[in-house]
């Protein structure tokens, strides 16, 4: 019987002192532990107030020389009303013939692919009606001007290449830029900015009565042939144009 007694009673305490072990390690008696480490304040108690921060404002400023790649066409940055196309497709209904006959690269044989006379052409073309003439600020506006761009479609061309096209056939070219301008202000097609005497360009507008009576052919070929012979005139000035000379 004493035996019996002093198992129950070890047994009892046992069982107690596992209960306790328990009960100590209950999640809601460690969670209310662990809140008393990072007491919460009262957001209404002033020592709760974060300090503004003090120093220069941080701000995301423009930086417009950021060299940035941009998947985008060449033909969507160009309007679709806009002169350069009309110039393209006038250009492409031309016979240039006496163009093309002077390239030697050919297919089927070795050799660097010649640049296409119908682009070396529109891009003048549209040079006169711009009212340019030299062939480094060409070159320029083939590089920085999206309507000159889209014209070379993607072609290389520098100063020399410009100079040597237009100076290669220069009786050729010249009575095909004026016929040409002529045609397209005849079908008011086109806006001409004239070159004046002091070599300024001037917006050719219509006045009040220009509406009502349309320029004649023969007014259209004067005014063009007065456009060509003043831009032929930078062409000219410019020593280290072409590369035949």
């Amino acid at each position: 019987m004493e035996r019996e007694s002093l198992d129950r009673a070890v047994k009892a305490g046992y069982t107690r002192d596992v209960i306790s072990t328990e009960a100590m390690d209950q999640p809601s008696q460690r969670k209310a532990e662990v809140s008393t480490l990072f007491p919460i304040l009262d957001p209404s108690s002033p020592d709760s107030a974060v300090p503004a921060p003090t120093g220069r404002p941080r701000v995301k400023r423009a930086n417009r020389h950021q060299i940035a790649m941009r998947t985008v066409a060449l033909d969507a940055l160009l309007p679709e009303d806009h002169q350069a196309r009309l110039v393209w497709e006038y250009v492409e209904e031309l016979d240039l013939a006496p163009l093309y006959e002077p390239i030697r690269a050919v297919e089927g044989h070795a050799g660097r692919d010649a640049i296409d006379p119908k682009i070396l052409m529109a891009v003048w073309l549209y040079a006169t009606l711009d009212g340019v003439g030299s062939a480094r600020q060409l070159d320029r506006l083939c590089r920085d001007h999206v309507a000159y761009q889209w014209l070379c479609g993607g072609v290389s061309v520098n100063y020399h290449t410009l100079s040597d096209f237009r100076t290669a056939q220069p009786a050729f070219l010249d009575e095909l830029l004026t016929q040409s301008v002529a045609t397209l202000m005849h079908e008011e097609l086109v806006t001409l900015h004239r070159v004046a005497q002091d070599g300024m360009r001037v917006r050719a507008s219509a006045g009040a009565g220009s509406f009502r009576r349309r320029k004649t052919l023969e007014q259209c070929q004067a005014e063009a042939e007065d456009q060509v012979e003043a831009l032929q005139k930078d062409l000219d000035a410019d020593p280290g144009g072409s590369s035949k000379r």
